[in-house]
């Protein structure tokens, strides 16, 4: 009786580790922004290894996200973290090597192509932003334009 409990109380340590790993690395994703004078500035030295790095905006209460990553051809490429065709599973997207990869459907888009010309279908949701001075500046009403997808 004595090794079943042990036994027992082994397995629960190893899932609720497992869990509360899975739930702090999942939350971690995102780091929260905030509007300053109409638009998010984020300094292109924190997102300048073209490592996609995620962002979350609140607005009302909604919670907007999104990711920039420094493409392959040197550029930024700032887009939603859902896409124009599984947006309603709210999985979005994570980065394999220079592709960033829909976690729904497992498609597969190269960073330099993330843009206003790839829409549609399973792309990453185009998010405009300009890149001036070492900042990587995002309009409040460019990302409001996004809520539909959260």
């Amino acid at each position: 009786m004595f090794r079943s409990v042990t036994a027992a109380v082994v397995a629960f340590v190893v899932v609720a580790a497992t869990v509360i790993g899975a739930s702090a690395f999942s939350f971690g994703k995102y780091e929260k922004v905030k509007v300053v004078n109409g638009a998010v500035s984020i300094p292109t030295a924190k997102v300048n290894d073209g490592k996609a790095r995620y962002f979350k905006y609140s607005d009302g209460g909604k919670e907007i996200s999104f990711f920039i990553v420094k493409a392959a051809d040197g550029t930024f490429r700032t887009a939603f973290d859902a896409c124009d065709a599984c947006f309603r599973e709210k999985k979005g997207y994570e980065q394999h090597g220079d592709k960033m990869v829909c976690k729904n459907c497992n498609m597969r888009f190269a960073t330099n192509r993330i843009g206003p010309h790839a829409v549609g279908g399973c792309n990453p949701s185009h998010l405009p932003s300009v890149t001036s001075g070492g900042t990587i500046v995002i309009k409040a009403d460019d990302l409001q334009q996004g809520a539909r997808y959260f």
